[in-house]
């Protein structure tokens, strides 16, 4: 194989950008060969905008069995990510899927037994990983130069949402159509690079979520959260949709100084020696470890793309993926696991308790003012700017 022809399952915003980049030859190696959607009227759209010779499927089972592809881009409402990367497997296709993995981790556990099982590449849509400012936090701290993780605190404030937005579609921030709120839409990224870059999951969380806080709305759109890992650090996390001006400051404190990415920024206060081995050999009562301050000079990127040619060289190439899709169990774990701090009023260990989560989820979905019924979920837009 020379070229991955790669269908796209689902053309609302989303799909529908990276379909473009693929047309446009932007993605060595790849070619659209076809796409999908349940509404006609998309698929009218596609062959006006892109040709005749692209393969139109109305259903998702159509283009996982047509032999026109070798892989799936899946773009459709969050419900459905699960099932239908498992389907995709399962009919022999690489599958590269959009954040998030899911709504509930006990689907997607599902879903990535599936790819065990199958194979072939599977990736998930984490194009935050691709960004030079994560990429060299990561690094610094996977090389030991901020030393042993002692806290983390996420601020990331600035999702600000009005009431016109969520009343753009009746199955925005609703259980039944979306299964989440803030935790789940515009958090997604945060939440995996909150653990993708310092290498570590809690293991246990106290949350505290507001649903519909200045917002006429079912789901979370204020969260703070703490957290407790195995090596005795502890970490912060607050995220809301209501807050303008809002921040986006993730700092990180080591035992050789801390890090603060801010401002498309990152700032290192390196100690020049660690805590541990001024805290043992200081007798002068008041002082600290002298500190140094750099400005790390890092770009700022990360796009769909990225993930996207990692993707296909992974396929041609059998290079190792930057965002495996097994790994969206892991952000998404943590945004269930404040859900269900909050719905028990109490700390959740991790691994969670899935069976509960889900119960919990269940009794939500079924009081949802906008209730709907599996079917309808594939006709939502839900995958455009959240």
């Amino acid at each position: 194989m020379d070229k991955v022809r790669i269908g796209i399952l689902g053309l609302g915003n989303m799909g529908t950008g990276h379909a473009r980049y693929l047309i446009e030859g932007r993605v060595e190696g790849a070619v659209l060969a076809a796409v999908s959607d349940v509404r006609s009227e998309r698929l009218e759209l596609a062959a006006q905008e892109w040709g005749t010779e692209l393969k139109l499927y109305s259903t998702a089972e159509e283009l996982f069995h047509s032999g026109e592809v070798d892989g799936v881009l899946i773009c459709t409402p969050h419900y459905d990510h699960p099932q239908q990367a498992a389907a995709a497997l399962k009919a022999g296709l690489h599958v590269l899927i959009e954040k998030p993995a899911g709504v509930y981790t006990k689907q997607v556990r599902e879903m990535n037994e599936a790819a065990a099982q199958s194979n072939k590449v599977f990736g998930i849509m984490y194009n935050q990983r691709t960004n030079p400012l994560y990429a060299k936090l990561r690094d610094l701290i996977t090389s030991g130069e901020l030393g042993e993780v002692r806290r983390t605190n996420w601020i990331i404030t600035n999702w600000y949402r009005s009431q016109s937005y969520y009343d753009s579609g009746g199955w925005r921030a609703t259980w039944a159509g979306e299964g989440g709120g803030v935790l789940l839409n515009q958090d997604p990224h945060q939440l995996d690079l909150w653990q993708w870059t310092t290498g570590m999951m809690p293991k246990r969380v106290r949350a505290f979520c507001s649903f519909g806080k200045h917002r006429d709305i079912e789901v979370e759109n204020d969260v703070t959260a703490y957290v407790e890992y195995e090596n005795g650090a502890t970490g912060v996390f607050v995220t809301s949709t209501f807050e303008s001006p809002g921040t986006n400051r993730f700092e990180i404190s080591g035992e050789r100084g801390k890090i603060v990415i801010e401002n498309d920024k990152m700032t290192f206060w390196r100690l020049r020696v660690s805590e541990t081995e001024f805290n043992a050999s200081f007798k002068g009562g008041f002082g600290q470890p002298e500190c140094w301050k750099f400005e790390i000079p890092v770009s700022d990127g990360g796009n769909h793309m990225g993930i996207t040619q990692d993707w296909v060289n992974a396929i041609l190439h059998g290079t190792p993926l930057l965002a495996p899709g097994e790994e969206g169990i892991r952000g998404l774990e943590l945004s269930n696991a404040m859900l269900l701090s909050t719905w028990t009023d109490g700390w959740v260990d991790l691994p969670i308790n899935e069976d509960l989560f889900y119960e919990k989820l269940q009794e939500r979905i079924r009081s949802s003012d906008k209730h709907k019924d599996a079917d309808s979920y594939e006709t939502l837009d839900v995958k455009g700017t959240h």
